[in-house]
């Protein structure tokens, strides 16, 4: 199945992940947030830890770029989303935990779109039991729909669950201060 029942792991992952990535970056000026559905308590979803590391320069992003090479990541672009930048295990060098846990890593600068996009949208989704319901329900859907195909999931998941999410960013934005 492609959605999984929420796992208490997943927190732990990601901590595990970010230690990781705090040892490798050690020295920079950055911040990491956990994103995604994993992020999410009792949300179902795909069990892959999605992970935003946050810069402010040009320069700590140049610095967090080299670091996440000699951790054995890779850059891999933007993959046609602004300001979001994607790194990859490079499949050469060996780390225990990142290579171990499924995650998908970004790295964004702090004015982002698509960072603002990640958090509003967990916020959201943390705080209101309904949306989280109603999200996850579209998830399983979407998967049924994909017959539990990844990279169909992920194109219906683009084209059918952008609206719910540009809903839920507007909630969380009108209840901000």
């Amino acid at each position: 199945m492609l959605i999984e029942k929420y796992s208490p792991n997943w927190p732990r992952f990601f901590k595990d992940i970010k230690r990781e990535i705090e040892n490798a970056l050690y020295g920079i000026e950055y911040n990491i947030e956990h994103i995604g559905s994993t992020s999410v308590p009792y949300l179902d979803a795909k069990p892959i830890i999605d992970i935003d590391i946050i810069y402010s320069t040009q320069t700590d992003f140049l610095r967090i770029k080299a670091g996440l090479e000699k951790a054995g990541y890779y850059h891999n672009g933007d993959q046609g989303i602004k300001d979001r930048e994607v790194f990859k295990r490079d499949g050469k060098s060996v780390n225990e935990i990142l290579d171990s846990v499924k995650h998908h890593l970004y790295v964004c600068p702090v004015n982002s779109q698509a960072l603002e996009r990640h958090l509003l949208s967990r916020d959201y989704l943390k705080k209101n039991n309904w949306a989280r319901l109603e999200y996850q329900q579209m998830k399983y859907e979407l998967a049924e729909k994909a017959n539990q195909n990844r990279k169909r999931y992920a194109e219906l998941k683009e084209l059918k669950i952008n609206s719910f999410i540009d809903r839920i960013i507007a909630l969380e934005k009108a209840n901000r201060p």
